[in-house]
């Protein structure tokens, strides 16, 4: 029979480990079986064995990396032109070389180190990444994808160890870094300049930390321990620090904090202190680190990105301030709201702009023929508005006037300064809004009617307080209606000049559509002051940006001509993506998964679900398995139920998602699927080999199975990796395409 974990027999394999994993393993094959085991199991191997074993496993991962790498690096160069996203974050890159605020809806470590690859491989950050198929011609572009290349690599020595880890078995890590090894589909997205491998490269790392950490749970506090705990909460810093999905790897770390620490709490030889040594040891390194490190990415995210750039829109007034070459940077304005001051009026949803009016009426039909109000993205002096007293025509910039500041509750009005017409509101419907309120400019002179009265209120602040340019968040309450003046983000047709439609909306929830800012402010009989004192502190910015971002993310809408798809797509294999090229005389690349992979991790999840429960039932029924089955279900129910989880968590969540979805979200999952069909195939042909009464006939019987696997899989890459390397000619229908006859599904679109 074959080796149960590569080295010894599978009896030998079987004997408790120590430490926590060997502690529960004993507990449940009990002390006759556990005694039978130990009877039966051979001696130790000699030390000379045994650092022949080891060898034996340091040079097949030595192999295993080696062959990553060539796959990984082989025609990187290929296409020398942008291929799908690398237009976004090949872009992000020459950005943070070049000092340039921009907005993603990414957190920024994954872009910061394609950045940094870039600005270290002699890349000047001066090409543009317009869109895809633009040619690179003489920039420098092989940094950045041999960065992601190299990570990408990675991925397939860490699954080796992860499952070497957890089942101690050879084969199984071996057949895991094959199934990753020539899967097309984690080849294309470790070729190119894409967050993917990154995101990737932390979630394994992490997973690899963490399992590692497990093994030395007999000897807590040492060097060994401190290091892999620490190297975990590293790595989970990293995961979140590239995309918000890397909450699902620390969702995945915490499951299993929780479950050690409950064991250690059951575990009478420990004292109390003990344990909140535990606990503490794992607050520090699994939190406090993890925080720690994700907050100082954005402070020198936020240091290094200091100029204006195509990012400013996005964010409030306050934040706009603190970047050089924007128009409010070292700018001067009075710094508290005064009646007669000419101000702006900013919206703080994401991309909705300042409070705008201009001449043009609304059109017959459409509600009272008055003059316009939108929102507008651009600066324009039709953004100016007076702000007055509600009861008196009077100039507040009389000088015989003493100056009055505008307060939280004050009743007013908005006069606009280019057509002296005030900011109303009535009962005819919005243009496009269902149940909201018309608003338009009305009035002659800045003389109108109730209509034109507006309280004015302070987002969580007491009446009688003053009103500050950029900081305060206000709200403008009609007073006849008691509806809310907002913005709905709804494209005005031609008439409104394509402009964004303003309502007064009469739910009086507070939400972005219909809280704003006053950003400029003149009024000569108030002091300036420098913006510098306005600006936000870093945890205001901070929180600020994830806001944005979190908003940025629900909002995502497909491009055009590309293909979205749903997450219950992804595990069959459903539809591709297209990276490069479209007709015969383009370099096609197409994102694909070596379907063979694939199907055949889709096949392991349902026989482990089948397996597992089978086990489970006949343990928990209380049936004596012998010790052989016995320690191979338990290698199966543990590590493979980490990594049933792990798959969960990286794909049940997109179910629950209402952005717009890709087929690259799934890869995470798939990584821990393919680990997951490693240890299970491992472990049924073990089984099967046990149940054979002939040794030599088990070993054959194991041997061929394997290698069946490993063959199956190299000759499947064989015949796909066109996809994923490149192709021009024929398309597949043509029988001269090398594609031709494995169009296997219609959906598959190359």
């Amino acid at each position: 029979m074959p080796p149960a974990v590569g080295e010894g027999s599978a009896r030998s394999e079987l004997r408790p480990r120590r430490g926590r994993c060997g502690h529960q393993v004993t507990r449940a094959v009990g002390p006759d079986v556990a005694a039978a085991a130990a009877a039966r199991s051979p001696k130790r191997p000699a030390r000379g064995s045994r650092r022949f074993e080891a060898a034996g496993r340091w040079a097949l991962l030595a192999l295993v990396t080696l062959l990553s790498f060539a796959t990984r690096f082989h025609r990187l160069d290929e296409p020398p032109h942008i291929c799908w996203d690398e237009t976004h974050f090949g872009k992000m890159g020459s950005y943070y070389i070049n000092r340039t605020f921009f907005f993603d809806v990414h957190p920024p470590l994954g872009k910061m180190l394609i950045g940094l690859a870039g600005y270290l491989s002699g890349y000047d950050g001066t090409f543009l990444f317009q869109k895809p198929g633009d040619k690179y011609e003489h920039h420098n572009y092989m940094g950045m994808r041999g960065f992601c290349a190299f990570l990408g690599s990675l991925l397939v020595p860490f699954a080796y160890l992860i499952v070497l880890e957890l089942s101690k078995s050879l084969p199984a890590a071996l057949l895991t870094a094959a199934l990753l090894t020539f899967d097309t589909g984690c080849l294309t997205l470790s070729q190119y300049i894409l967050l993917d491998p990154i995101l990737m490269f932390f979630i394994m790392a992490a997973m690899l930390s963490m399992v590692k950490y497990n093994s030395c749970a007999n000897r807590p506090f040492s060097a060994p321990w401190w290091f892999w705990l620490s190297l975990t909460g590293i790595n989970l810093a990293g995961a979140l620090g590239v995309k918000f999905v890397g909450l699902f790897i620390i969702l995945q770390v915490g499951w299993n904090t929780i479950s050690d620490l409950w064991h250690l709490l059951g575990d009478l030889s420990l004292s109390v202190v003990t344990v909140g040594k535990h606990l503490t040891a794992r607050i520090l390194c699994l939190i406090v680190l993890p925080l720690t490190l994700y907050t100082a990415t954005y402070a020198v995210h936020f240091r290094v990105l200091n100029k204006s750039g195509p990012g400013d829109g996005f964010f409030s007034s306050a934040f706009q301030a603190r970047l050089s070459g924007n128009n409010l940077h070292n700018a001067s304005i009075p710094e508290h709201l005064a009646y007669g001051s000419v101000i702006t009026v900013k919206n703080l949803r994401m991309a909705i702009g300042y409070l705008h009016s201009h001449r043009h009426l609304y059109p017959e039909g459409i509600g009272a023929r008055q003059q316009q109000v939108t929102t507008y993205l651009h600066k324009d002096y039709n953004n100016l508005w007076i702000i007055k007293k509600h009861n008196t025509n009077a100039d507040p910039l009389d000088p015989s006037f003493p100056v009055e500041f505008v307060r939280h509750g004050d009743i007013i009005r908005l006069e606009h300064k280019e057509t002296s017409r005030n900011l109303h509101s009535h009962y005819h419907e919005a243009p496009l809004t269902r149940k909201h309120y018309q608003v338009t400019g009305y009035g002659i002179n800045g003389t109108g009617d109730s209509n034109d009265f507006w309280r004015i209120e302070v987002v969580n602040r007491r009446f009688g307080n003053r009103i500050r340019v950029l900081r305060s968040r206000i709200r403008l309450i009609h007073l006849v209606t008691g509806c809310v003046l907002g913005s709905s983000g709804k494209v005005l047709p031609k008439w409104g000049w394509e402009q964004l439609e303003v309502t007064c909306t009469p739910y009086l929830k507070e939400t972005l559509n219909s809280i704003w800012n006053v950003e400029d402010h003149i009024n000569p009989k108030l002091p300036n002051i420098s913006l510098d004192v306005l600006q936000p502190s870093f945890p205001e910015i901070l929180l600020e940006s994830h806001m944005v971002m979190i908003r940025g993310n629900n909002g995502l809408k497909p491009k055009d001509n590309e293909f979205t798809s749903k997450p219950w797509h992804w595990p069959i294999n459903y539809q591709g993506l297209r990276f490069s090229g479209i007709n015969d005389t383009d370099f096609r690349v197409y994102l694909l998964g070596n379907p063979v992979v694939w199907w055949l991790n889709l096949l392991s999840i349902a026989l482990y679900l089948l397996l597992g429960s089978i086990i489970a039932v006949a343990v928990q029924r209380g049936a004596r398995l012998p010790a052989e089955v016995e320690g191979l279900s338990q290698v199966l129910l543990q590590g493979g139920g980490q990594l049933l989880l792990g798959w969960m968590l990286h794909y049940f969540p997109f179910f629950l998602m209402g952005r717009i979805l890709y087929f690259h979200h799934y890869f995470p999952a798939m990584l821990f699927s393919s680990m997951l069909t490693g240890i299970l195939w491992d472990t049924l042909l073990r089984l099967c080999a046990w149940s054979l009464a002939s040794s030599s006939l088990a070993r054959g019987v194991y041997v061929v199975g394997l290698l069946s696997l490993l063959l199956g899989t190299a000759y499947s890459f064989y015949l796909f990796h066109p996809l994923a390397y490149g192709m021009v000619g024929p398309l597949a229908q043509d029988p001269r395409s090398p594609m031709a006859g494995l169009k296997w599904l219609e959906s598959w679109d190359f």
